[in-house]
């Protein structure tokens, strides 16, 4: 009993911060909302791997091994929590029986499907501006000896990264999507997960075996975890029931952000990442001087993003969910199969022919 009289204020507590939120900062609310667009995990796969790839080829592959590991225990985190959120909180509980319950906005973006603790976008946005922060350090400690130009940088970098968080945070919070110790709890759980793995050096050369083996590790345990709990009567997606009803409106519930969807595009992304990387056409783009200059590379980012914008319009139809989450693994794989493998192979013939022609 006290666990739960705990738990339900603590969830006031979150409920008055939104409503503060809501209420005090009206103009800003385009800017929170395109600040959870940016945050989504998404934009860390189509936008900012192919740019540290192609830039940093081990940072790059840290970067996406953060992000899917990343999410994919935050996935797991949600199932064992049972995190409540707070658009659906609000309506649900008998917490204000006796006193008239905060009104809170309802936007697009807020009726996620899934658990909320800890925050999915807090916990991965951590993780991925935590590697990148701590990389660019890495490349300019090893130039330069501990000037004041590099502790100045050290300064800017981190007051950058915590200025990211705190926006998040609090864009979660001013959505309804997400309670104050859920995204505090998002951002200490991305910060370990990429520290992690600062110290797992076997990412870089790790097999195509392997890439299979420990993706279809991660889906049998999340699918066994789930059909074991289901089995003792434990329904995983009891959330579902709640967005459906307590969304403002209907078309704001998306099938991809059902935990399945979740895991599925990250584990499509992660098996890509596999079979780019021990692909002929991969090996074929590292061969030569070529993939070693800039504007090569800088070629390849653009290509990339490019390429990955159109593949991200594509939708796959919803209608049919066991369809919409084999689609959704097969584009996830396609992203990292694209960047990594086809857009520097194909770049690699044309200017290489068109040299060769010159000459």
């Amino acid at each position: 009993m006290r666990m739960e009289e705990g738990m339900n204020a603590l969830h006031d507590f979150g409920i008055r911060s939104t409503r503060y939120l809501q209420v005090n900062y009206q103009g800003s609310q385009d800017w929170f909302i395109s600040v959870s667009v940016i945050a989504d995990l998404r934009n860390a796969f189509y936008v900012l791997f192919p740019i540290w790839f192609h830039l940093r080829e081990a940072v790059g592959i840290k970067l996406l091994w953060v992000a899917v590991i990343g999410d994919w225990l935050n996935l797991v985190f949600k199932w064992i929590l049972f995190g409540q959120r707070p658009y659906w909180w609000v309506l649900d509980t008998d917490y204000y029986s006796n006193t008239s319950v905060p009104v809170i906005k309802q936007f697009p973006v807020t009726c996620e499907t899934g658990p909320g603790s800890p925050s999915g976008h807090a916990m991965g946005t951590a993780g991925v501006y935590y590697v990148m922060v701590t990389s660019i350090l890495s490349i300019f400690r090893g130039k330069k000896k501990l000037t004041y130009r590099f502790r100045c940088l050290t300064v800017v970098l981190w007051l950058a990264f915590w200025a990211v968080q705190l926006n998040v945070c609090l864009s979660r919070i001013y959505l309804a999507a997400h309670f104050p110790h859920q995204v505090v709890a998002g951002v200490l759980s991305g910060i370990a997960v990429a520290e992690a793995f600062h110290h797992i050096r076997g990412i870089y050369n790790a097999s195509l075996q392997k890439y299979f083996l420990i993706t279809f590790f991660l889906f049998s345990f999340a699918i066994g975890f789930y059909l074991l709990l289901k089995g003792l009567g434990v329904d995983l997606l009891w959330t579902l029931e709640k967005a459906k009803r307590w969304c403002e409106r209907p078309e704001w519930v998306h099938i991809d952000t059902t935990p399945f969807a979740s895991l599925l595009k990250n584990l499509g992304t992660l098996f890509g990442l596999g079979l780019a990387l021990h692909s002929s056409m991969y090996r074929e783009s590292r061969k030569g001087r070529l993939n070693r200059r800039l504007p090569f590379r800088l070629g390849c980012i653009v290509v990339s993003l490019v390429l990955l914008h159109l593949l991200d319009s594509l939708k796959p139809p919803s209608h049919v969910e066991l369809v919409f989450y084999a689609l959704s693994f097969c584009k996830s794989a396609a992203v990292p199969l694209a960047s990594v493998s086809l857009v520097p192979y194909c770049l690699a013939r044309v200017l290489g022919q068109t040299h060769k022609k010159s000459l």
